[in-house]
């Protein structure tokens, strides 16, 4: 093998841990992504893409830690082996060359398939179990990151041209939130 061999770990949560996924798995780089399978832009996602060369072996833990949307998952997979990558899937034992068989497209599809709707379920869940708390008086939304004081302080500097992320960083919470309260 002439390349590199490169994990990619995605997590859902901060509280999640990431190491378990390649554990025991010798790798040349990791990109590691604490964000959500539902969409592809995710910064460690865009820098495997771009990093990834011919001859490397791109492993993931399973299909729904790289996406968890078909289309997503086929056009990556077609990405990454058109490059002349090779991708692996460790909990599948599925591997994709770009040179792969029709059963091996046909097992792409159906497990990206099961990842798709696996995440359809987990959203339907979570709707009805936020309907059902609600009913009972115990769902008041998500908790505000930043108290009324610090929201004014916030906008106060942002129009006054301070940087989004030294403002996300100084109050810690994500350049997207501090969007959100400047949105009002």
């Amino acid at each position: 093998m002439k390349g590199q061999k490169i994990g990619y770990v995605r997590v859902s949560t901060l509280e999640q841990n990431p190491e378990r996924q390649l554990d025991g798995i010798s790798l040349d780089k990791v990109f590691i992504d604490k964000a959500s399978g539902k969409s592809t832009e995710r910064p460690q996602l865009e820098a495997l893409l771009s990093f990834a060369r011919d001859g490397d072996v791109v492993l993931a833990h399973s299909m729904d830690r790289l996406c968890r949307n078909l289309d997503d998952l086929r056009r990556i997979v077609k990405t990454l082996t058109s490059q002349g990558v090779r991708v692996e899937f460790v909990k599948e034992g599925l591997t994709f060359t770009g040179d792969d068989s029709p059963m091996a497209t046909l097992l792409l599809s159906v497990m990206g398939a099961f990842a798709e709707f696996e995440r359809a379920l987990i959203r339907e869940r979570q709707r009805e179990g936020i309907v059902l708390a609600r009913q009972r008086g115990a769902y008041r939304g998500r908790k505000r990151s930043l108290k009324p004081g610090q929201v004014e302080d916030l906008r106060r500097r942002a129009s006054a041209g301070e940087a989004k992320a030294q403002l996300a960083k100084h109050f810690g919470i994500s350049r997207e939130t501090v969007y959100q309260y400047i949105r009002g």
